[in-house]
């Protein structure tokens, strides 16, 4: 009994940032790939690409390099050290001009899974250290992800599952909150080494915010 209290508080909290849903929001795209390189029991190697959309396709919002070594404290947590470059392509105004913002970004992170029956949990705290341009900035970010598989096979893969998370990202200067993302969407599992993402994102500002649909690639070698 504990346990479904517990999920379905994580789930609440989850959700509960969908109330600021901007009307104004215009559905856009994200094409997600993450890969992840087991050098050995210890060491791994990350890598992520990001292609993202302000419609459809086409009209690009952004993209998105980043890689990182990581180091495995236990079976269940990890460290990684990273590097990142953001193409950012900002509408000026409410015109149709755009304007190029390249950003390089280190960052560090650790990341904890734990599970509570068949439902997997992930948190995820990162600190950001950005190069915008000629401006330097910090960022924190905190990461909550719920997994929970929707089929139960006899071979113990159960390959459909749903996934949900909610990410808060925080300045260290004085506008402090900085953005959140809730997402929401189906996962498939083919093997070990691949599964698929389809799902709904939401990123609010303090004023405004945006939809997205997300295609996320998830790959181990």
């Amino acid at each position: 009994m504990k346990n479904k209290n517990l999920i379905a508080t994580l789930t609440f909290l989850l959700v509960l940032p969908f109330y600021a849903i901007s009307q104004n929001s215009n559905l856009g795209n994200w094409l997600i790939y993450i890969g992840n390189k087991k050098l050995d029991s210890k060491w791994n190697i990350h890598n992520e690409v990001q292609y993202r959309n302000y419609n459809a396709v086409g009209d690009l919002e952004q993209l998105l390099l980043r890689t990182g070594l990581g180091y495995n404290i236990t079976k269940n947590s990890n460290l990684l050290l990273g590097y990142g470059y953001i193409l950012s392509e900002n509408y000026i105004g409410d015109s149709d001009k755009k304007i190029s913002v390249n950003e390089h970004r280190i960052f560090q992170q650790f990341t904890t899974k734990q599970s509570i029956g068949k439902v997997s949990l992930s948190h995820r705290y990162r600190f950001e250290q950005r190069f915008v341009e000629d401006d330097f900035k910090l960022r924190l970010r905190y990461f909550l992800g719920v997994n929970i598989p929707l089929q139960y096979r006899e071979d113990g893969k159960n390959p459909l599952y749903l996934s949900m998370y909610n990410e808060v990202f925080l300045n260290t200067e004085s506008s402090v909150f900085d953005r959140n993302r809730v997402y929401g969407g189906l996962g498939y599992k083919f093997s070990k080494n691949l599964r698929l993402e389809l799902g709904y994102m939401n990123q609010f500002f303090e004023v405004s915010g945006r939809d997205q649909i997300n295609l996320i690639a998830f790959v181990n070698f």
